[in-house]
């Protein structure tokens, strides 16, 4: 019943994303993003609904008593699509919520993921202003009592994990202002928070797992994102062993060139490096061919970051299995690759781990 009640939901939802190419706006524009914001903690960590889009994205790795190890993911999106705005009814989709939950399980071979999406009708579904509260029925990503508690549940695994913050968000890019392309129209508002320490359980093959790990939080709003000529972007999110953390990104074109890439370096000491295009390449390694959607996609990759002082760092991932490809054409139409990863140095030495995204390979993200 709920598979189904979910097929419908998401045919109806993408039939509302198919009429608002079409369909004449009702709302205001949307909101430019523009450098010189000042962010203001708690509130900026719930919804900003005027923009076109936004997410939070919890990514990690955990362990079990047995020392097995999982990557999980857990994301909520929000959509403001500017349709039925001065609507009185209820019903009126100005505002859709998305949900995804992944877990890497090594034993099942193969990514568990799970998607739901709802139009935000209170207190059906919906994410909250002034605090993160984003939800889907029983599925929820809510920060209460100082830590932040993710829930996901599915007939093949689920997730329930409270994940707590260390020190302040870390703003990316020119004080949160994150570019994404040359023109500065393409940029989001973006925050990361870094080695947060979980604890939960999972449930997964019919057992009952007790976890702990480290887990990384992206909080994110745009209303123009990718430019034309963008076909999608690698991503990483590093929780670093000596406690430091990375996030680097590029942006990439149809050609598969870079087209905009930066980098934010935190050290174990807490000093920030905001790194620009020039210092950031990702080279690609060894590569695999997805048997359901026929994208290649390199798993493996070289990461350069030139710091400040004039230091090199490379850092060498290595995914926890090959096959953490999501297909989420039910909701937000991408097939993405969203798995976890190890980091190892020049040397070979164990520097860390994190979670690497790649998009653009299967489709291009509508963004």
């Amino acid at each position: 019943m709920r598979s189904a009640l979910n097929l419908l939901l998401g045919l109806a939802l993408c039939g509302i994303a198919f009429a608002t190419k079409g369909a004449e706006s009702e709302g205001p524009p949307y909101p430019a993003v523009q450098p010189g914001r000042s962010f203001s903690f708690p509130a900026d960590l719930g919804a900003h609904p005027a923009y076109r889009t936004e997410w939070w994205y919890a990514t990690g790795w955990l362990e079990d008593e047995a020392g097995e190890a999982r990557g999980f993911q857990i994301t909520f999106f929000r959509v403001r699509s500017r349709i039925g705005e001065g609507s009185a009814s209820r019903f009126a989709p100005s505002q859709l919520i998305i949900a995804h939950a992944a877990l890497a399980d090594p034993a099942q071979g193969r990514l568990l993921h799970a998607e739901r999406s709802a139009r935000a009708i209170p207190p059906l579904a919906g994410a909250e202003e002034g605090r993160t509260h984003a939800w889907i029925g029983d599925w929820r990503f809510v920060f209460e009592e100082g830590h932040y508690h993710a829930v996901a549940r599915d007939s093949a695994f689920s997730l329930d994990l409270r994940l707590h913050p260390e020190g302040a968000p870390v703003l990316n890019g020119q004080g949160g202002y994150s570019r994404k392309a040359p023109a500065p129209q393409h940029a989001s508002y973006y925050y990361s928070r870094p080695q947060m320490k979980v604890e939960g359980e999972v449930h997964v093959a019919g057992q009952r797992k007790p976890v702990t790990g480290h887990a990384w939080l992206d909080h994110e709003w745009s209303s123009e994102v990718m430019p034309e000529d963008a076909a999608g972007w690698d991503w990483v999110g590093l929780n670093l062993r000596d406690g430091g953390a990375v996030m680097a990104f590029q942006m990439r074109n149809h050609a598969g060139q870079p087209v905009w890439s930066a980098a934010t370096v935190r050290e174990a000491g807490g000093e920030v490096h905001r790194l620009p295009p020039e210092a950031v390449s990702f080279q690609p390694g060894r590569r695999w061919h997805s048997p359901r959607t026929g994208a290649e996609y390199p798993v493996e990759w070289a990461i350069s970051l030139q710091l400040p002082g004039g230091e090199r760092r490379i850092l060498d991932l290595r995914p926890l299995m090959d096959d953490q490809e999501l297909d989420g054409r039910r909701s937000t139409g991408a097939v993405y690759w969203e798995g976890a990863v190890s980091v190892r140095g020049e040397e070979g030495d164990a520097l860390g781990r994190g979670y690497l995204e790649m998009t653009g390979y299967a489709n291009r993200p509508r963004l």
